[in-house]
């Protein structure tokens, strides 16, 4: 299926459009919307794929797991890797637009959109929640600080915090939109995290929202818990916001560029790996 692209100007390579990761995957994006892989056939076996656009079986993998969070591809037992129909997945894309020069806006634009969500989903959790579900969400918060003390980033268990607060809300539609958003959230969060990583008054403030947040649900107190979560989203922000040039860089910049690009689609495989802290 398809031509080969190993010595082609259009095989991926590192560079100014990012990392081969992503030219691997605007590539296969770019083949499965011409139809080089029509819907409901097999993509290449990961070897023939490496062979084809000469590339590591690591860029590979890469590129299909981001292409199933874009919705244009879908693992089906005992048919491997399968194209959907890309119309079905060009439904709403985050992040930045054409002429955005700040890599910070794409992030800033999805911590905006999230204020609403989960100020109103901690509110319904406060009032909802069962003492399972509460106990769920003090795991995970627990969780955030064992990741970062074994020297991890938390960016999985910190998504596995607000997915626990989603489930205590009682309506299934918060966790299906975080699902639809997992990939701009993992990125998003990633980012955020690296940036109070670097300072221990960030790290603390961070904490001490957490920890603000997961009390007023555990005390049933909605307005509290609603203030609380969209005070969280609001000081991310400003905290991004604060962030240096130093921070943008090589990494941070294709990270934020991943943001820009991302697309709701139908999302039901982001949100099972996003409900498994172990999963990133």
């Amino acid at each position: 299926m398809g031509t080969s692209r190993k010595n082609d100007d259009t095989a991926p390579r590192p560079g100014a459009e990012g990392t081969l990761a992503d030219r691997m995957t605007e590539l296969l994006a770019a083949d499965i919307r011409a139809r080089v892989y029509p819907v409901d056939t097999r993509l290449p076996t990961e070897q023939a794929m490496t062979e084809q656009y000469g590339v590591s079986r690591t860029v590979v993998r890469e590129a299909i797991s981001r292409l199933k969070s874009e919705g244009l591809v879908e693992t089906r037992q005992g048919s491997g890797t399968v194209v959907r129909d890309p119309q079905a997945s060009d439904a709403f894309r985050l992040g930045q637009r054409p002429g955005d020069v700040d890599p910070a806006q794409g992030v800033l634009r999805i911590l905006e959109l999230r204020r609403g969500i989960e100020a109103e989903m901690a509110a319904l959790a406060a009032q909802r929640r069962t003492q399972a579900e509460m106990a769920q969400i003090q795991r995970a918060l627990k969780a955030i600080g064992i990741a970062v003390a074994r020297g991890g980033d938390g960016v999985a268990e910190d998504l596995a915090f607000h997915l626990a607060i989603s489930r205590a809300a009682h309506n299934p539609h918060y966790t299906e939109l975080l699902g639809l958003l997992t990939r701009a959230l993992h990125d998003a969060i990633r980012l955020t995290r690296a940036n109070e990583a670097r300072r221990a008054d960030l790290a603390a403030e961070v904490l001490a929202e957490h920890d603000a947040l997961c009390e007023a649900i555990r005390a049933r107190d909605a307005e509290a818990a609603r203030a609380a979560a969209f005070r969280h989203m609001r000081n991310t922000g400003s905290r991004i916001e604060r962030a240096g040039q130093d921070f943008w860089t090589t990494d941070s910049r294709a990270t934020a560029l991943r943001v820009a690009r991302v697309k709701l689609g139908t999302g039901s495989a982001s949100l099972s790996s996003a409900s498994d802290p172990g999963k990133t």
